[in-house]
């Protein structure tokens, strides 16, 4: 167990913030999803309106809402993501 003097390590950090990320990205495809999915998919069928062939609902919801996520994680792993070794560093703090 680590002490209260001992600063968590650099790269700990930098896996806790990327973890964060991550969970935010699921959020925002949930909420997009649910959103598309149950806020047009909630009509009757004979008021959808269709998106090359698929009710715009689920066009939206899933195929759309796949291609802005798949644009979302490229853009967030190209410039955000951070490579951190799993080595340890030189002087920095070992967590054992």
């Amino acid at each position: 167990m680590r002490s209260k003097e001992q600063p968590i390590e650099r790269r700990f950090k930098i896996a806790h913030r990327e973890a964060l990320i991550g969970c935010a990205l699921a959020a925002i495809n949930i909420i997009w999803w649910y959103g598309f999915a149950y806020g047009l998919g909630s009509k009757p069928p004979e008021e959808y309106t269709y998106i090359l062939g698929f009710p715009a609902w689920f066009f939206l919801s899933c195929i759309a809402g796949f291609v802005v996520m798949v644009i979302l994680v490229f853009l967030v792993v190209k410039f955000v993501l951070k490579d951190v070794s799993f080595e340890d560093d030189e002087g920095e703090v070992n967590p054992e």
